[in-house]
């Protein structure tokens, strides 16, 4: 039972939670112990929270989970795990969390409520609506990097950066949706009723459009911050966002795309790329 829900609670999508962490690096607190200790706590909580979401939306969906290709083997959609037993796991994971975001500040608890109460309408009907699912799913993100902004004094954290994780992520959903599409081509049935609104044509124009507007956002921020040094060394990470951008474009096109999580844990190319980001990162703010 405990590993039907663990397994349920999706540990993998955990990872998305570092998004909580982007303004402790970018506003320069990152070697702050009591700012790093406090934004810790925050994406573990985000982290219960998100899995209570999880297994809501694995009790919606049971019924049409059962008739996806993948997603049948679910605990829940397989009757391996009772409603009952998901039910209780999801509630006291929000009995926890809660009151936990509430001690360590009540904006950040406000953050939370709306992610969750937004994950609910989400599961119940904006993901059956083309365009505001994965705008929808974009805001999750979001949603992320300003609960992150509540948990630290921050002092100069720039705008630009919602943008480029607005942008990103809507990217990111984007190539979801194309891999989700071609999956049901593949299969010969329905997978998702939104798809029905969607075609590859048009997922790939709308893909062509936001990456580009993501490089030139992220593009600007690394010369317009008003935190970053005055020597515009932190333009030395724009190869590597051009690189992880191409390749996961390279990954959808290639019929290997789909959740970002997945392809995030096994794609080493993609994890260089982002190992190596992250090291100039490091390097123009804590040292440069």
């Amino acid at each position: 039972m405990i590993i039907l829900l663990l397994k349920t609670m999706r540990p993998k999508q955990w990872a998305k939670n570092v998004f909580v962490f982007t303004a402790l690096v970018f506003d320069r607190k990152l070697l702050n112990l009591t700012a790093f200790l406090t934004t810790l706590a925050g994406a573990a909580i985000f982290s219960l929270i998100a899995s209570a979401v999880y297994i809501f939306n694995d009790i919606a969906d049971s019924e049409s989970d059962k008739q996806h290709p993948t997603k049948k083997d679910r605990p829940i959609a397989s009757g391996k795990l009772p409603l009952g037993a998901a039910w209780a796991a999801a509630i006291i994971l929000l009995l926890i969390a809660l009151p936990l975001a509430f001690l360590l500040d009540p904006a950040f608890l406000s953050i939370c409520l709306v992610y969750f109460v937004l994950n609910m309408l989400y599961s119940v009907k904006l993901k059956h609506i083309p365009l505001i699912d994965v705008l929808v799913l974009a805001s999750f993100y979001l949603l992320r990097v300003i609960s992150g902004t509540t948990l630290i004094d921050v002092r100069r954290f720039s705008p630009w950066l919602y943008v480029v994780t607005s942008l990103f992520a809507l990217f990111i959903g984007l190539g979801k949706r194309r891999a989700e599409l071609v999956l049901q081509y593949e299969n010969g049935g329905k997978v998702r009723p939104v798809l029905e609104g969607y075609t590859i044509e048009l997922l790939d124009q709308l893909i062509n459009i936001v990456s580009g507007t993501t490089i030139v956002s992220y593009s600007l921020y690394t010369f317009s911050a008003p935190n970053l040094p005055d020597n515009h060394s932190m333009m030395l990470t724009i190869p590597f966002v051009l690189y992880g951008i191409f390749r996961y474009l390279f990954l959808i096109q290639a019929g290997k795309g789909g959740a970002p999580e997945d392809i995030a844990l096994s794609d080493r190319p993609l994890q260089a790329a982002i190992l190596l980001w992250s090291v100039v990162v490091m390097l123009v703010f804590y040292l440069f």
